[in-house]
């Protein structure tokens, strides 16, 4: 990526993808009632919780550095777009878990965005791509 005005949106976008992927992982990190419910309902607790979360945290931590944060928009998507399908056939979106998978389709079009914006670094297929 050469166009600096290019960088400085990819990089607000990833500020506020990194927020909301880590916060979810600190719930499930620090094992909040409301998301040891919901992977108690998924059949995935805690297991499941922590490997999801650790997932999201890797997620962060590529975002931070610009060499990687394609690879942790292509990550982020990947666990959002498993969040959104679970909202759509497990979890529903009544109450306090329709933010959440609002916060996933969120979080999902902000790494999409990455992606885009930083579709020129993908290896082998990047220079291909206008």
């Amino acid at each position: 990526m050469k166009n600096k005005t290019s960088l400085t949106i990819s990089w607000v976008i990833q500020i506020v993808a990194i927020a909301i992927l880590g916060s979810a992982a600190f719930f499930k990190f620090t094992g909040a009632q409301e998301v040891i419910t919901l992977f108690t309902e998924l059949d995935m607790e805690p297991t499941g919780r922590i490997l999801i979360g650790s997932i999201e945290l890797i997620a962060c931590l590529l975002m931070l550095h610009n060499s990687s944060a394609l690879y942790g928009a292509i990550l982020g998507l990947g666990t959002m777009g498993g969040a959104i399908a679970g909202h759509f056939t497990q979890i529903g979106w009544e109450g306090d878990r329709a933010a959440l998978g609002v916060q996933a389709i969120l979080a999902f079009c902000l790494c999409a965005l990455i992606l885009y914006i930083r579709r020129k670094d993908i290896p082998m297929i990047g220079a291909t791509i206008h």
